[in-house]
């Protein structure tokens, strides 16, 4: 079974182009990567308003697309869009998929997919970033 961490993509980037782990620079996205990476995944993509499924090495310029400012049918259109994506990389049937994105992210993609961990649900951004702290610190 394949492990797979899918985090969320946040407004706040750098201005120019960077590879997709540099260019998202909230402190909330960059305790996700580091608590995404101490899971020890087999993979770690990026839930990209923009791009959809987003690998961390892909050199990106930044955009301003967002799921809060789309209606329900883009945001399906946009899952379709991503599931189709990770069916070429992985099984969403066997594989393990943990999600570190909001509602909004997962609510179209869940339903395609049997084994997955949403460990931060229901946490408000204060007490997501503590306890991805407390999960990543090394004390």
């Amino acid at each position: 079974m394949t492990r797979i961490v899918l985090i969320s993509c946040v407004s706040k980037k750098l201005l120019y182009k960077a590879k997709a782990k540099d260019l998202y620079i909230s402190p909330l996205f960059k305790y996700n990567l580091k608590y995404a990476e101490s899971l020890n995944p087999d993979k770690i993509f990026i839930l990209s308003a923009e791009h959809g499924l987003l690998d961390l090495e892909k050199k990106i310029e930044p955009y301003n697309t967002t799921l809060n400012t789309m209606r329900s049918n883009e945001i399906k259109e946009w899952a379709r869009n991503v599931i189709s994506q990770l069916k070429e990389e992985i099984n969403l049937q066997r594989d393990e998929f943990i999600f570190l994105a909001g509602e909004k992210y997962r609510k179209y993609l869940i339903p395609h997919i049997t084994n997955y961990k949403v460990p931060l649900k229901g946490l408000r951004i204060g007490k997501q970033l503590k306890y991805l702290k407390e999960k990543t610190s090394n004390g």
